[in-house]
């Protein structure tokens, strides 16, 4: 067979399960194959979003904070990963794709012995039990794009199985919320984790090529006058 040793390998797209305190990674998931596109959405955080509160205007809100944002605005991804069996022949998968759905279904669910200690706390009468606390999730889309997240949904279609009935071909649809500074504490691993990749975003937009007024038919003294 004919090898091309200098055709690139493509780097794939995965989840990083990070320590928040060490900093070390505790789970690595490689996506099978890179997801064929990417939903991206960002609200921005506007300082003057409130109902006005009268006045007798149209408008809502503060007009001194039309201009002002309260923080990063909130980005959410969604894509579609795909998982099959038959696509690893030389690698043995007695239990078909079970372990690789397993390993995302438990991005969203505390273990066995965390749920037991909460247990254990509640049947000793402790008054209040902290919600469990999972490990710091990293998306990963190449170098410049390695964001902490929250998965807000996991929509799993099995669509074949073999003769046991475990799955060996699924789709799975999920969500991420971009984690912010104003979801983190002052500190906390992931809040610098999210401003090396807002970072990234300032250095890629100083890069791009600017425009000229006179491609948009204006000039500086429309936009000084107000006569756009």
């Amino acid at each position: 067979m004919t090898r091309y040793p200098d055709i690139p390998k493509p780097i794939r797209s995965g989840i990083v399960l990070v320590d928040p305190d060490r900093g070390t990674p505790q789970r690595i998931i490689i996506l099978q194959f890179n997801p064929d596109t990417l939903e991206r959405s960002l609200s921005p955080q506007s300082a003057g979003d409130q109902a006005d509160s009268g006045g007798g205007g149209s408008g809502s809100g503060d007009k001194n904070e039309a201009l002002r944002l309260k923080g990063p605005a909130q980005e959410t991804w969604k894509f579609t990963a795909e998982i099959d069996a038959t696509d690893q022949f030389e690698v043995a998968a007695p239990d078909g794709i079970h372990p690789q759905l397993a390993t995302l279904e438990m991005l969203v669910q505390p273990t066995t012995a965390k749920l037991r200690e909460a247990m254990r706390l509640s049947k000793k009468g402790t008054i209040e039990i902290s919600p469990i606390e999972m490990p710091l999730t990293l998306f990963t889309w190449g170098s410049k794009r390695v964001m902490p997240v929250r998965i807000t949904e996991l929509s799993i279609n099995e669509s074949a199985f073999d003769v046991n009935l475990n799955p060996i071909r699924a789709s799975l649809s999920i969500g991420l919320k971009v984690l912010t500074v104003s979801d983190l504490p002052a500190g906390h691993r992931g809040a610098e984790l999210y401003l090396a990749h807002l970072a990234q975003k300032e250095r890629l937009a100083a890069a791009a090529r600017g425009g000229a007024l006179s491609a948009l038919g204006l000039n500086s003294g429309d936009i000084g006058l107000g006569r756009v």
